[in-house]
């Protein structure tokens, strides 16, 4: 007997499929990038697995003139007289906050066998996903998917015809070992914060020039301890991308990112490094309870508030903050009134304010 489908029937169908076909790639147009930002697999207690949190963000790239224009004067800097090199690099650096963020778009991943969804971007285009894995599925994505430095590797899905890559890593952390956070600004690069002609000219005009010694300092460390690294400022995403090259290209070990969130139309520019004691302490909070097993290391400046930040975190956690350096940009020494008041009733070896990175190779972990 012949069966007749209506024609209903066949549509309702179809309409179910093609979405479930569909939703396995990423809905990335052809004049649109993808920034995967280094991401992070934590291992679970009770032996109940790992948990991967990959992000990053989806944004049409500016090609545009007037843009470049608007930010320049934004900034206060039209009537500031550029080389063609500053000229160049501050059109280079001002596209990166001009970009159109991309909302409501789903980012498919493949990470080993498994093509995960992520959830749909933000206003700002920055999306996020969590995924659990079993120990077993973990250690087959390790022997498969590791590159040399010991991060899982995983890509955009994107349609057939597009040729492009988009690729991101995930950096793995067990419950146990020594975790290194990192401030960037005027502790491993020269940004001179508290001048704000300077913190314009090393942001938007110059090359970034790291802190002498510092790298040094932090490669000892990792040959001794192999010590993870995160890296923390209150500099934007948007700056994410040259930053991480300062990192590789002056060879201080790979880290995370920790950076803020910002744009143009919701903020000024000087106001990301106003209040940074209240942002780095919940930041650092946030990874001392992602790793309650871990040792921390806490790296900052006496120019930031990093002192006031860290100090309060030792108190509230001694079982975990287990050294604070600060590189001293203040020209205050440790017996300065600002530090006895800070770090009374922690222990005199928890922490020490330097000023060369030599003094502090064997202070580390």
């Amino acid at each position: 007997m012949q069966i007749r489908v209506p024609p209903v029937a066949i549509l309702c169908a179809l309409a179910f499929a093609l979405p479930a076909a569909s939703a396995q790639i990423s809905d990335v147009s052809s004049d649109e990038e993808i920034l995967f930002f280094p991401a992070v697999a934590s291992e679970l207690a009770n032996n109940k697995g790992w948990q991967i949190e990959i992000t990053g963000c989806i944004f049409e790239p500016e090609q545009g003139r007037l843009g470049i224009a608007l930010l320049r004067r934004t900034l206060d800097l039209a009537d500031v007289e550029l080389s063609e090199t500053e000229s160049a690099l501050f059109a280079e650096r001002a596209r990166l906050f001009l970009v159109d963020n991309e909302r409501g778009k789903r980012i498919i991943v493949q990470l080993g066998e498994h093509r995960l969804h992520l959830d749909r971007s933000q206003p700002n285009g920055h999306f996020k996903g969590t995924f659990r894995f079993s120990t077993r599925d973990f250690e087959r994505l390790l022997r498969s998917e590791t590159n040399a430095l010991g991060q899982l590797r995983f890509h955009a899905v994107l349609p057939e015809r597009d040729t492009r890559e988009f690729n991101g890593v995930i950096s793995v952390f067990n419950r146990s070992g020594w975790i290194v956070v990192s401030d960037i600004d005027d502790t491993i690069k020269v940004t001179e914060v508290r001048n704000r002609r300077a913190l314009l000219r090393n942001t938007f005009l110059a090359p970034f020039r790291p802190v002498d010694g510092m790298a040094a300092v932090y490669r000892a460390w990792s040959e001794k301890a192999q010590p993870q690294f995160f890296y923390l400022s209150a500099s934007p995403w948007q700056l994410y991308r040259p930053l991480a090259a300062f990192v590789e290209t002056n060879n201080f070990p790979p880290g995370v990112f920790v950076l803020k969130n910002f744009r143009f139309k919701d903020d000024d520019f000087f106001n990301l490094f106003q209040n940074p004691q209240k942002y780095k302490t919940a930041e650092v909070e946030r990874l001392i309870e992602q790793f309650p097993d871990r040792e921390f290391v806490l790296v900052g400046d006496s120019g930031e508030r990093d002192p006031e930040a860290f100090a309060a975190l030792a108190k509230k956690h001694p079982k975990q903050v287990k050294r604070i350096l600060i590189r001293n940009v203040t020209g205050e020494s440790a017996d300065a009134e600002r530090y006895r008041a800070l770090f009374r009733g922690l222990p005199a070896a928890l922490w020490r304010v330097f000023d060369d990175p030599s003094e502090i190779v064997n202070a580390g972990p």
